[in-house]
């Protein structure tokens, strides 16, 4: 009764005021969130996430809509492993997910939102040929040294992270073009004023199990300061593998970072 009550409310509400159309990297975040929302409590202070299988349908009545929903879907951070990190990340368990999409012309009615609908299920799998494994996810710790983030401290376990100056990054017409999970204030001082949008990001290696920092065309400049010497990385370049207690320096801010017991990030540079 009570999602009924919902679907006509949405219903009803879109029909006063029109759907306001979302850019596909809106629409994504969305979908996470609509699938954090599937979350259960298991016992004992657990908790589960009872699908094994995402169907995602998207409205894209055109060629060049599905195209642009093609491309941020299975972009540099594909839909399956943000929908897999954030699951992670609220401590559930999840290593066989598949997630298909479907695109439509026109949308029924009785979807909750405009533009997209999901469906979850839990499908049998037949066993898999084990696989070589790939290095465990490396925790990253920051801590901003110089500088004003939203927060003092972050702790991570992801593919990748963005660095930069707001959370969100639009472009001219206002469409979402980044989110940066350490974000510096804006109008903050000179530090902050120094950091760009779009300055820098961390690459998870799977080989090492480490982290490389990559500057992502910065106004300002991106090096590392390890052991009183200072490395630029050049925009474009693979960047630099990352070891505790080295120092990121964008622009005029500074992240301290430290890896968690198990990490070793002493390879030679490549």
């Amino acid at each position: 009764m009570e999602s009924t009550i919902a679907r006509r409310l949405d219903r009803a509400a879109r029909d006063a005021v029109g759907a306001v159309a979302r850019e596909p990297l809106e629409i994504v975040h969305l979908v996470v969130e609509a699938v954090e929302h599937e979350i259960q409590p298991g016992g004992r202070g657990t908790r589960v996430f009872p699908f094994n299988s995402v169907t995602l349908t998207v409205l894209a009545p055109s060629r060049e809509e599905r195209a642009r929903f093609d491309a941020v879907l299975a972009g540099e951070l594909p839909l399956r492993d943000r929908i897999v990190e954030r699951l992670r990340s609220k401590s559930c368990a999840i290593d066989d997910l598949t997630l298909d999409v479907a695109y439509v012309a026109k949308a029924p009615k009785d979807w909750r939102h405009p533009q997209f609908t999901l469906a979850f299920a839990r499908v049998a799998r037949a066993p898999a040929k084990e696989a070589p494994r790939e290095a465990a996810f490396s925790r990253i710790d920051l801590t901003v040294v110089r500088g004003t983030a939203e927060r003092k401290t972050y702790s991570f376990t992801a593919k990748r992270i963005d660095l930069g100056r707001c959370a969100e990054v639009r472009d001219t017409r206002n469409r979402l073009i980044r989110t940066n999970q350490v974000a510096f204030v804006e109008g903050s001082g000179e530090v902050n004023q120094s950091v760009s949008r779009r300055h820098a990001h961390l690459a998870y290696e799977p080989a090492s199990g480490g982290y490389r920092l990559r500057d992502d065309g910065s106004a300002h400049g991106t090096s590392v300061i390890r052991n009183g010497s200072t490395v630029a990385v050049p925009p474009g370049s693979l960047g630099i593998r990352l070891r505790t207690g080295d120092e990121l320096v964008l622009g005029e801010a500074r992240l301290r970072i430290r890896f968690d017991d198990g990490h070793r990030s002493l390879a030679p540079e490549t």
